[in-house]
C-alpha cells in the first residue's frame, strides 16, 4: 500500500513539473565573425522569454560562417554585408538567402602615422581588404575621400588595375587579409578596416578613424542569412523581428556609439 502511495506521489509531482515546464525551448545557433556578442546577448535575453535559446558561435574570418551555414553546422548567420554575401554565394554556389537586414557598420580609414588623408604623400601605401566585395568598398571609400578616381559606373568587382583611372599621388594600394590590416598599420601609411575587425582591434570608429564611410552605402548593409530551405522558418524570422525591434535599435545606438547604425530595409531594397 505504501509503495502504491509513493508511486502515486511521484507520478503527481512529475505531472506538475511537466505542466510548469511547458514545451522545450528551441535552440538556434547564430554564426558571427569576431568577438563582440553584445547585441546578440541582448536579443538572446528577449528570445529566451519566447522559448527560443540562442547560441552564438564566433568565427575569426569572413569565410567560415557561410560555409558552416551551408553545411548545417549553424542555423543562421549575421556578420556580412549584402554585397559580400551576393559575391560569396555566387562564387561558391551556395544555396543561402538573406532573411532580414540588421545594421550598417561604417568602414573606416585608420593610421598610426598621419592624422588626416591630406597628409598622404607621393608613393605612400594604403592597405585595403583583399576579398573582392570589401576591396571594392574600400576603393569607393578612397574615391569618396578624394584620394583617387574610379571608372564610371564602378560596380565594386573590377580589379584594382581595372578600377582606378586617376591616382594623383601614386598611392600604392596593398591588399591584405582583413584581420591583418590593424596589425600592419606600423608598416603602411594608412589602412582601410572593416568595422567589426576595427572594434576587435580596440579602435573606436568615431574617434580613431581619419575618414569614415557615410550612411548611404546601401550595398553594405549587414544581413541575417539562412539556408534557402529555411527562409520561411518562423523562429528564424522571429529572431529577425527581435533584431529589428525598436528597443534593440536603441541598445545598438547607445552601446556602439555610432559604430553600428540600425538599418531596417525590405529585402527588395537590397536586391532580394
Amino acid at each position: 500500500m505504501k509503495t502504491m502511495i509513493r508511486l502515486a506521489l511521484i507520478l503527481s509531482i512529475t505531472l506538475v513539473l511537466a505542466a510548469c515546464g511547458g514545451k522545450d525551448s528551441e535552440k538556434v545557433k547564430v554564426g558571427i565573425s569576431g568577438t563582440d556578442t553584445s547585441t546578440w546577448d541582448f536579443i538572446a535575453e528577449k528570445a529566451k522569454e519566447e522559448g527560443i535559446e540562442i547560441e552564438v558561435i564566433s568565427f575569426n574570418d569572413y569565410v567560415q560562417p557561410n560555409i558552416a551555414l551551408a553545411e548545417g553546422e549553424i542555423d543562421i548567420n549575421a556578420f556580412q554585408t549584402v554585397a559580400y554575401f551576393d559575391e560569396f554565394i555566387k562564387e561558391r554556389d551556395l544555396d543561402l538567402v538573406p532573411i532580414g537586414t540588421t545594421v550598417l557598420a561604417p568602414m573606416g580609414i585608420y593610421s598610426n602615422k598621419i592624422e588626416s588623408l591630406d597628409e598622404l604623400e607621393e608613393g605612400d601605401t594604403v592597405a585595403l581588404p583583399n576579398d573582392v566585395s570589401n576591396q571594392g568598398r574600400a576603393l569607393m571609400l578612397l574615391e569618396q575621400a578624394g584620394i583617387l578616381k574610379l571608372v564610371d559606373n564602378y560596380n565594386g568587382l573590377d580589379s584594382i588595375e581595372e578600377a582606378v583611372v586617376e591616382n594623383p599621388k601614386n598611392i600604392k594600394l596593398q591588399p591584405l587579409a582583413p584581420a591583418q590590416i590593424p596589425r600592419s598599420l606600423d608598416d603602411v601609411d594608412a589602412g582601410i578596416i572593416n568595422n567589426g575587425i576595427a572594434r576587435d582591434a580596440g579602435f573606436n570608429i568615431q574617434t580613431d578613424s581619419i575618414f569614415l564611410e557615410d550612411d548611404t552605402a546601401t550595398p553594405y548593409v549587414n544581413i541575417i542569412a539562412t539556408k534557402q530551405e529555411n527562409k520561411d522558418n518562423e523562429t528564424y524570422n522571429r529572431i529577425v523581428e527581435l533584431y529589428q525591434d525598436e528597443d534593440t535599435s536603441e541598445f545598438i545606438i547607445e552601446h556602439h556609439k555610432g559604430a553600428s547604425i540600425p538599418t531596417k530595409l525590405p529585402l527588395s531594397e537590397i536586391g532580394w
